[in-house]
Formats: C-alpha cells, sequence, structure tokens
C-alpha cells in the first residue's frame, strides 16, 4: 500500500507542479485519487482479456495507419501477457482503453481535470495564488440555474424545504403545520390536505405529491392512535386489549423514529429562497425524499395496523384472530411476518384460556371470546353424587329424581347443553377436528371433576399439566401434541371413572339381565308369582304387593346373587291406566340411576329399556301360556280318548298349537340370540377398546338401544308404517291367548261330557253316582266355531306377517321370516286357500 501512495503522489506531483507549494491541495488529490482507486468505477465492464483486446482493436482501427496500430499492439499485449510481475492485466488494459476513450484535454491546461479536487465546506482555495482552469462542463449556467434565476427575477421562489419538512413532520403525528393543513370538509370523515402559497412563495406539484404521499402515514397513524383511545375501557375483550397493547408498543416505536427524524433537521439544509444549495447539507441533512424512504417501512405496518383495526370493529376474539391469521397466506415477505408477530402478541389470551381450559376442564371467558361457551342458565349446575347424601342411592326418591330432571339438571342435560362449541370463534390454526378434541377434553374434566367428585383429580391435572407445557402461536406443532395428549388422557380417566368407581358395566348388564329378561330363571319365577295378580283390574293392584312379589322371585332365582347396589336400584310399578285395563297393560320393571351415571342412562335411555322390557314381557306371558296350554292338551288325550266324536277337534287344537309354539320360540330366539346377544358383544367391544370420550360412550350405548329397539319391536322406515308390524304381531299375541282361553273351554266341556258318560254307564251297572256341574254354559258348536275363528285369525296374520317380513329392509328381519317359515308353510297353505276358493 505504500508503493501505490508514493506511486500516485508522484503521478499528481508531475501532473500538478503547483501542489509542491501547496500541501493541502497536495493532499485533497491524493485523497481524491485513492477514492477513484477505492471505488467501483469501471465493475460493470466484462474483464476479459480477449473481449477488451477485440475492443481495442476496433478503436485502433480508426486511427491514421489502423494496419500498423493493430499490429503493434497484438505485439505489445502478447508481451504483457508473458509478464509474470502483474497480477491484474485485464484491469490494466481496462485503464489504458478508458484513458484512449476519454475526451482529449486542452494542451493549455496544467492538469487532468478528472483528478481535479472537489469543492469541500473545510477548504476555501484563494484563485490567487492557483489560477485554476475550468472544464469544458463547467461553462455556461445549467438548466436549474437558469430556472432558479428566472423565479428570481419574476419573485416567486419555492418554498424552503426545511419548512415543509417541519410541516410533514407533523403531518406524520396527525398535526396540521404552518404551511399544510389537515381539514374536514362537510360530513365527509376524510381529511383533505390544504397547501397554504402566498404571492413569494409557492410549493412545486412535486412536492405536493410527494407530501400527500407522506400525509398517509400521519392519517394512518390518527386512525390507529384514535382505535386504541376508544377501547381503552372494561367491556373490551381481552384479544381486543392484547391488540390495542401491542398496537401502542408499535406506536411508540413509530414516536421514536419521529424522534430520530426530528433530531436529523439540524443537519437539514437551511437555505434562505434563492440562496444557492448546500452541497453537503444536502448531501448529510434530512430531505422529503429522505424521509419518505425512511418513512417506507412504517407506511406498510400502518396499513396493516389500519385493516386489522377495521376488522376489529365487527369480530370479536377467535373470529378477530381469525381475521388476522387470513393475512399469513400473503405472499409478501413483510406482511407475512408482520402479522405473525401481531398474532404472536394477540393471541396470548387465548392461549392462556385455552390452557385453563384444556388441562383443568375450567372457562374463563368473560367476554366470550373463545369458541366455547357456557349456557347461563346451566352454569350453576353441578352433578350430585349420592355418596354425599346421608342416605345414599335411597335417598334419591322418584320425586327428588323427577323434580331435578324438571330443573334441567338432568347428567346428560346438563353433558349436552351446559358447554356450546362455537364453530364461528374457532381460530383456524387449530382446526374444527383438533377444536372439536379441545372442546372434548375440558368438557371431560370439567365432567370428571364436579360431576364425578374424582378424588384423584389433582394426579391427573398434575400429569396433564407436564405433559402441555406452554402453549403459543409459534409452536403449532407442539399445540397439537399437547390437545391429543390432553384428550387421550382424558377420555382414559373418564373411562376409568366410570368403569371402575361407578360400576357401569355392572348397571349395564343389570339391565340387560332384568328389564330384557335376561335372566331366565328370574323371569319363569316373576311369571309365575305375578301371573294370577295381573289378571285383575289394574286398579285393584298396589306397588308393595308388586315389589314384595319381586323381592321373592329375586330370592327365589339366581338374581340373589347379583350386587346389593344393584339390587337396591331395581324396583317394580304401574304405569298409568284407564278404566278396564288389566294388572298385564300396565305392570312393569324401573331401574333406578343416579348422578352422573345418568348421563349415560338418561330418562330416554330408560324408557327404551322399558319399551323393549313390555314386549318382553308380552312374549314371557304368551310363551307360559303355550306352555300350560300344551300341558292341557296332552292332558287331554287321556280324557277324551273315550269320546271319538271330539278326537278330530282335538287334532286340530294340537297343530295350531304347535303353530304357535314354533312362532314364539323363534321370535324369543330372535329376540335374545340375534339381538340382545350381538348388541350387547359390540358394545363390550367397545368397552374393551377405551377409544374416545363421554359423547362415544354415548353414541355406544345409544346405538346399542336404538339397535334392540329398531330389530325387537320390527321398526320399519316407512313414514307413517313404522309400527305395523309391531301392531300385527300383538295382534297375534292376542289371538293366542284367546285361543288358549278357547282351548280351556273345549277341555272343560271334555271333562264333562266324560263325566256325564261314567255317570251313564254307571246308572247302567245300578251305581248311583252324584252328578258333577262345571257350571259351563257354552255348548259344542259355540267352542268349535271360536277354535276355528282364533286358528284362521292366526293362520292369517302370520300369512301377512311372513310377507312382510321377506320385504323389510332390515336384513335380520327378513331371516326371522324365513324362520317363521323355513319350508314355505305359509305360502303353500295361501295357495291352497286360494285354490280353494277359486274351485268354489
Amino acid at each position: 500500500m505504500r508503493d501505490v501512495s508514493a506511486s500516485i503522489e508522484s503521478l499528481v506531483t508531475s501532473l500538478v507542479p503547483q501542489i509542491q507549494s501547496n500541501t493541502r491541495l497536495k493532499e485533497e488529490l491524493i485523497a481524491h485519487c485513492k477514492d477513484i482507486l477505492a471505488s467501483n468505477i469501471g465493475t460493470a465492464h466484462e474483464n476479459d482479456t480477449g473481449h477488451l483486446a477485440a475492443q481495442i482493436k476496433r478503436h485502433l482501427l480508426q486511427s491514421e495507419s489502423p494496419n500498423s496500430a493493430s499490429l503493434k499492439f497484438t505485439n505489445l499485449l502478447s508481451r504483457l501477457l508473458d509478464q509474470p510481475i502483474l497480477s491484474r492485466k485485464p484491469e490494466s488494459l481496462l485503464f489504458l482503453y478508458s484513458l484512449a476513450s476519454s475526451p482529449r484535454q486542452p494542451t493549455s491546461s496544467p492538469f487532468l481535470a478528472s483528478l481535479q479536487a472537489p469543492l469541500r465546506p473545510s477548504t476555501t482555495l484563494t484563485t490567487g495564488s492557483i489560477d485554476l482552469p475550468r472544464s469544458p462542463q463547467q461553462k455556461g449556467n445549467s438548466k436549474a440555474e437558469i430556472l432558479r434565476e428566472y423565479r428570481a427575477r419574476t419573485g416567486r421562489h419555492h418554498l424552503p424545504e426545511h419548512l415543509l419538512l417541519r410541516d410533514t413532520l407533523y403531518l406524520l403525528q396527525g398535526i396540521s403545520g404552518k404551511y399544510v393543513h389537515l381539514s374536514l370538509s362537510g360530513n365527509d370523515a376524510q381529511p383533505k390536505l390544504v397547501f397554504v402559497e402566498d404571492s413569494k412563495y409557492i410549493i412545486p406539484s412535486s412536492t405536493k405529491s410527494l407530501i400527500h404521499r407522506l400525509s398517509e402515514v400521519g392519517h394512518l397513524y390518527a386512525r390507529i392512535a384514535a382505535f386504541v383511545n376508544t377501547q381503552d375501557r372494561p367491556s373490551v375483550g381481552m384479544i381486543e386489549q392484547s391488540l390495542c397493547h401491542h398496537l401502542q408498543t408499535l406506536l411508540t416505536e413509530y414516536y421514536r423514529l419521529i424522534a430520530v427524524l426530528e433530531s436529523q433537521m439540524g443537519n437539514a439544509p437551511n437555505s434562505a429562497p434563492g440562496s444557492q444549495s448546500d452541497p453537503v447539507g444536502e448531501e448529510t441533512g434530512l430531505t422529503l425524499k429522505r424521509l419518505d424512504v425512511w418513512i417506507t417501512e412504517w407506511r406498510l405496518r400502518m396499513r396493516m395496523m389500519s385493516i386489522c383495526i377495521e376488522g376489529a370493529h365487527d369480530a370479536q376474539g377467535g373470529a378477530l384472530v381469525n381475521l388476522i391469521h387470513s393475512y399469513t397466506d400473503n405472499g409478501d415477505p413483510f406482511v407475512r411476518k408482520f402479522t405473525d408477530q401481531l398474532l404472536e402478541e394477540v393471541s396470548t389470551p387465548f392461549f392462556n384460556t385455552l390452557h385453563k381450559w384444556l388441562f383443568s376442564g375450567e372457562l374463563y371467558d368473560p367476554h366470550s371470546e373463545f369458541f366455547v361457551s357456557v349456557d347461563p342458565s346451566l352454569a350453576h349446575l353441578q352433578g350430585l353424587h349420592p355418596s354425599s347424601l346421608a342416605g345414599g342411592i335411597d335417598a334419591f326418591g322418584e320425586d327428588s329424581v323427577s323434580a331435578d330432571r324438571s330443573d334441567g339438571g338432568g347428567g346428560l342435560r346438563l353433558w349436552e347443553a351446559k358447554y356450546r362449541f362455537r364453530k364461528e370463534m374457532l381460530p383456524m390454526f387449530v382446526g374444527e377436528n383438533f377444536g372439536r378434541k379441545i372442546f372434548s377434553t375440558g368438557k371431560s374434566l370439567n365432567f370428571i371433576r364436579y360431576s364425578c367428585h374424582d378424588s384423584d383429580w389433582v394426579a391427573t391435572r398434575e400429569k396433564m399439566s407436564n405433559t402441555g407445557g406452554i402453549l403459543k402461536y409459534s409452536d403449532i406443532a407442539g399445540l397439537e401434541r399437547s390437545i391429543d395428549s390432553a384428550y387421550n388422557t382424558a377420555s382414559a380417566r373418564l373411562f376409568e371413572v366410570f368403569t371402575e368407581k361407578f360400576r357401569l358395566l355392572d348397571h349395564l348388564s343389570a339391565l340387560k339381565h332384568y328389564l330384557l329378561l335376561g335372566y331366565g330363571d328370574f323371569a319363569e319365577q316373576l311369571m309365575e308369582l305375578l301371573g294370577p295378580s295381573l289378571t285383575r283390574p289394574a286398579n285393584t293392584l298396589y306397588r308393595h304387593n308388586l315389589t314384595a312379589t319381586l323381592e321373592t322371585a329375586i330370592r327365589t332365582s339366581s338374581a340373589q346373587n347379583d350386587s346389593p347396589d344393584v339390587l337396591r336400584r331395581l324396583d317394580a310399578r304401574m304405569l298409568e291406566y284407564t278404566h278396564g285395563e288389566l294388572g298385564w297393560d300396565v305392570f312393569t320393571l324401573e331401574y333406578k340411576v343416579d348422578a352422573p351415571l345418568d348421563t349415560l342412562l338418561d330418562p330416554g335411555s330408560l324408557e327404551k329399556y322399558k319399551r323393549v322390557f313390555a314386549h318382553l314381557w308380552a312374549m314371557k306371558r304368551v310363551e307360559g301360556a303355550l306352555s300350560s296350554g300344551w300341558m292341557r292338551v296332552a292332558g287331554a288325550g287321556r280324557v277324551g280318548g273315550r269320546l271319538e266324536e271330539l278326537e278330530y277337534d282335538w287334532h286340530q287344537i294340537r297343530i295350531t298349537t304347535s303353530e304357535m309354539i314354533h312362532f314364539i320360540r323363534q321370535m324369543q330366539a330372535y329376540t335374545q340370540l340375534e339381538v340382545i346377544e350381538c348388541s350387547w358383544k359390540a358394545l363390550m367391544e367397545f368397552f374393551a377398546r377405551r377409544e374416545g370420550d363421554l359423547d362415544a360412550m354415548i353414541d355406544a350405548h345409544q346405538s346399542y338401544l336404538d339397535r334392540m329397539v329398531k330389530k325387537v319391536l320390527l321398526i320399519s322406515p316407512k313414514a307413517g308404517r313404522e309400527e305395523s308390524l309391531l301392531t300385527q304381531v300383538r295382534e297375534v299375541f292376542s289371538t293366542i291367548l284367546q285361543f288358549r282361553e278357547a282351548i280351556d273351554n273345549f277341555y272343560n266341556y271334555t271333562l264333562s261330557e266324560s263325566a256325564r258318560l261314567d255317570q251313564a254307564r254307571d246308572a247302567a251297572r245300578g251305581v248311583y253316582t252324584a252328578p258333577t256341574s262345571l257350571g259351563y254354559t257354552q255348548s259344542l258348536s259355540q267352542i268349535r266355531k271360536l277354535l276355528r275363528e282364533y286358528s284362521t285369525t292366526f293362520s292369517e296374520r302370520m300369512q301377512t306377517i311372513v310377507q312382510a317380513l321377506q320385504s323389510h329392509p332390515d336384513l335380520d328381519c327378513r331371516f326371522l321370516g324365513i324362520r317363521l317359515s323355513f319350508s314355505e308353510f305359509y305360502r303353500s297353505k295361501k295357495d291352497r286357500e286360494v285354490l280353494a276358493t277359486q274351485r268354489s
């Protein structure tokens, strides 16, 4: 570097001899040369030796002797390239080519014009000591000088820029200046700029346009500042408060920028109208154009903040977060970065509420900004476990249970209606799937805490808190992991509470054993003990008698081995009855449940159990009637064998009774094996998997119940004809019972005829026997007519049922139709009847 400085000093001294007596000029010229060498002048050219050589040859073709000059250049270039000392040969060629291409200076000039020292404010050259010649470019006035001289002659000067700069800084703060005012005209809320001009000063159109551009930032600032100030009240939501806090932080940074710009005003050119501009001040001070460069980034920020506050007027909470998040899809990196930073701050209250809901089941949302809302009418209701009462389950009387349900505090309604999912408030970065998981997790934890009174709740909460961590917008992957972990932990704990603490499976098994008649010996005992009582009118029955009979049936069957808690919940009662109804029509079994089991076994579900029980109980009654009737038919063979005229009638009775027994057994096998047991197996498989939350548990139980109701009661999907098959089956049950009564009458008639014949034979032998009176009034023809009518009615209705089942949309019901008429007996019987009708 020392050799280069010495070379430059030698070169300048040879070109400008005057510097030997002027040290300051010498230093300035050397410094200027070093600046030229250190600059990037010429770097735009390609440093290719071949390309430069071709350009130089084209330049030499314009000389007086191009051939000799070109040949001489080729020789010199080959010698230059062979020199190993020079390392920057292309740059040397470029420098020589630039010198040759530059215009020739006049011979009278003592030094190169390109090396003329620039004017500096600290340097004042005396023209008396050194007579510096002027370059050709300095002769004459420039267009700007000519325009300035014209304005000076006409007396209209441009308003000094430092005055406009001061007003522009005011505009950036939403304040009117001396020469530029902000005004509101009429009903238009948009401010307008008014430029103040007089006879001495004018403001150019280009300057006005630039000030208009800068004033946009001030207008946006005024809107944002007004929004921040108006939102400072207690009724504003926490997310809006967080937005205002972040906007205030950004405005504070903007204030710092304005302060820095105002400090630069000291270096701004402060020229009077008509005076020459200071080049150093223009280079280092603040100007309107430099101010525009400084403000460019803040203009984009202000626009984004303005868009956010416009949306904040119509949206709040999660909807406001969604509005801001929608700008993250912008392709501009600046907009994306700004939106991410804004969301990171604005979403902090949302994530605080989410953390509290997700890990403790508590909803703290005073301004309704979260995507989970609470029903005010149910907010004060909490589940009440019977263990907290002195009498346990016995303290829950029928009146108290019904009163609790009428007040809206039923477990299922409390679970389904207390908290609601608001999709419109769900942030898009969470997604509906994870939003549903969050909603279910918080509900489960709240249910475990308040409805189940789980004593292990503290351990569960600590376990979830350890897996949660800090939730924030910048860690969406961590948020998803926390949601999955909390959901799985809460769901597993909920299954444990229901299955282990509250013995849910034991209660479901009890409902299957008692209300679905799964205990066959219990059903037989109850039928046998209650049969005589239920044949009486309903208004002659008393509930305490039914309860005592139920307890007897339990003690005399395998049901006595069940848990005392299960047996204590079982009860016998009568439904509401009307005049003329029998005990068979109003008798039912009831199973009492309490919180939190009533969430799963709600009143609607228990009504479905009772509906299925009524159908199975009627079927059991018909089975008992046919069993006792078949014993009568079998016993009548010994008695009526001596009455040959009645043998055909008994044969027809046996055939019809066999058809009825076949029908009732197939119905029982279908309901117990194909419907109830298969549905129970699917339900137990769900509980074995332990997947899902309480909603999944409720849905599985409802599917289990709905399948049983649909298939056991033979419900049809056709509108208006849902229970047509069930009605026909009930009519068949009624026909069987009537036929059973007719068998008893015919049996009594057979016994009376047999006794009469025995008495006649005894009289012929001279033996006297006392006459027996059975009190029977019907004649044989009437009995035979009833038997034929009931048999024909049963056959016709069976044909209708089989035909309807074969076209039923449910596959199991179609198989039932095949089993009822596996040999197409009823079809062939119908064909025979049609053929007999045609012949007659």
